[in-house]
């Protein structure tokens, strides 16, 4: 049993309530955000009554997803995936889209750690761990996610000088963190965020005047996309984990 699972049992077991999308995150079932999303869509039940957002609750209580009773998950789990483009990551599959749990088909329950969009392909690293997800992706953590993008038109030095200084995003209403950003030919440049709002590349692009024809992510982290084909997946080896640990010594998990 990890260090965490450790400290959540010895917080239930002391009697202390915590809240449900915490719950259902640090047993492995989903993220925090996607089990706020299960809670107010009506999917998620405790002692047979239906869950309401932000509510708290005892592990000795019955939580269910659809029917399904949740239990802890002691296993930590850790993939790295080459998300190809054309997949999608939600678990929705209203619109027939082959998703991410489809492509990889893994036998026990994982959840992406953040998302790449339905175009954009490469590394998704995939956990159990609801408190993984939470300390990488905690935008005041500012780790590190590395991408190769290709443009439809050449790119100036003052477009690398504005997408490395920080471009307001009229439609979010802010300015994207400084970010270090290389050409790497005359449509193509590698850049390195510290940020992770939704379609960031994609919609910096934009407001340059620039539109991203490919987009591929091959860093998260310490953790390296490689030579891992499309649709493939791997576990993350133990010196990748022992690093990626380090990295997240200081690492704050929200508290709820």
């Amino acid at each position: 049993m990890n260090k965490d699972m450790q400290q959540f049992e010895q917080t239930n077991n002391s009697g202390e309530a915590i809240r449900l999308n915490r719950l259902l995150s640090e047993a492995g079932y989903c993220s925090r955000r996607e089990a706020d999303r299960l809670i107010e869509a009506g999917r998620v039940t405790v002692d047979g009554g239906q869950a309401v957002m932000g509510q708290k609750v005892f592990s000795a209580q019955e939580i269910r997803v659809d029917g399904e009773l949740i239990a802890r998950e002691e296993e930590q789990i850790l993939l790295a995936v080459n998300k190809p483009a054309g997949v999608v990551c939600t678990t929705d599959r209203r619109w027939g889209d082959t998703t991410i749990y489809d492509l990889i088909d893994y036998p026990k329950r994982v959840f992406s750690i953040g998302r790449l969009d339905k175009n954009s392909e490469g590394l998704l690293l995939m956990t159990n761990c609801g408190d993984l997800v939470n300390k990488i992706m905690r935008p005041g953590n500012a780790h590190e996610k590395e991408y190769l993008v290709t443009v439809d038109r050449e790119i100036s030095a003052d477009f690398l000088q504005q997408m490395s200084e920080g471009v307001y995003l009229k439609e979010l209403e802010v300015r994207t963190l400084p970010c270090r950003i290389f050409p790497l030919g005359k449509k193509r440049f590698r850049i390195i965020l510290t940020q992770g709002l939704n379609r960031q590349i994609r919609r910096m692009c934009e407001a340059l005047g620039v539109r991203v024809t490919a987009l591929k992510r091959v860093r998260v982290m310490n953790i390296e996309l490689g030579n891992l084909k499309p649709g493939a997946y791997r576990p993350v080896s133990r010196e990748e984990y022992a690093k990626m640990m380090q990295l997240l010594q200081d690492s704050k998990n929200p508290g709820n």
